[in-house]
């Protein structure tokens, strides 16, 4: 019976499965956003947000329970330096999926994982975004620029009068 076997397999063995879901962990601990499928995406969110909670308690027990995961030393001390600083507050939810569309080779469904406390580029682009100029209809437009075509040449003929 298969009782309580519910996770995604990915189609792989379970040491080349936990070698591969250590490998996009600590690459996501260090670029702090990475692309990927959905369903790769979905497991290590699985793998990874237990790590990163544990690491919001700074001992050795969890450096090395945290370690045993990883196998990346420099990721450890990334996590536990800086990124455990900025999660110290959030309950959970540390990551992010967004899904991206299609693969062109295979039309895999794409996603983007990311840190959510790390999202300063997004935040920036849309408020970029936002302060764009609307949109107006093409009589709405061509009625200002009318009206300011004779103000501009008044003017011009008052500047000319005063020399």
């Amino acid at each position: 019976m298969r009782h309580n076997k519910k996770f995604n397999h990915l189609g792989r063995t379970a040491s080349h499965r936990n070698a591969m879901l250590s490998n996009m962990a600590v690459s996501l601990i260090k670029h702090k956003r990475i692309t990927t499928t959905v369903e790769k995406a979905k497991a290590l969110k699985k793998f990874v947000e237990p790590l990163l909670t544990k690491s919001k308690n700074d001992t050795t027990n969890s450096r090395r329970v945290v370690f045993s995961y990883l196998k990346d030393k420099y990721a450890i001390t990334e996590l536990f330096k800086e990124i455990s600083v900025k999660i110290a507050d959030r309950p959970g939810g540390y990551t992010r999926i967004i899904k991206t569309g299609h693969r062109l080779g295979d039309n895999a469904s794409m996603c983007f994982i990311e840190l959510v406390d790390y999202d300063d580029n997004m935040a920036k682009e849309k408020v970029a975004k936002k302060s764009t100029r609307t949109r107006r209809s093409k009589k709405a437009a061509a009625a200002p620029a009318a009206e300011e075509a004779p103000v501009a040449e008044e003017a011009k003929a008052e500047e000319a009068k005063a020399e």
